[in-house]
């Protein structure tokens, strides 16, 4: 069985299927990186309570950059926010984000 939340005529904020949850990426308010993450790790951690699931359940992580350079401001923040020991595959690469205000956007796939 699929389920799918907060669905609009593009997308869906979260798909689950086979105790699998799916997070469309998440983009944050903020002047800074550090700003821009701590607002998207709000609304992984809100999306994953919607679904049944939580931090500690997350498989994998992939995160975009609109500049590189920000890698270790936004690492201090994902550094602080991932539960010890609970750390998911993670990849993290720069790309032309969906507006110039976004710095960065986050994708995450949990178990249920």
């Amino acid at each position: 069985m699929i389920e799918r939340f907060e669905t609009g005529t593009r997308m869906s904020q979260i798909v689950k299927h086979n105790g699998v949850v799916y997070l469309a990426g998440q983009v944050g308010e903020g002047d800074s990186v550090a700003d821009q993450t701590r607002d998207c790790l709000a609304q992984v951690e809100t999306l994953l309570a919607q679904a049944g699931s939580g931090t500690d359940k997350m498989l994998q992580a992939i995160i975009w950059l609109a500049d590189m350079n920000d890698f270790a401001e936004m690492n201090a923040v994902w550094d602080a926010w991932v539960p010890a020991g609970q750390a998911p595959v993670r990849a993290c690469g720069e790309a032309k984000l969906a507006t110039p205000k976004y710095l960065v956007e986050v994708i995450i796939v949990a178990a249920a």
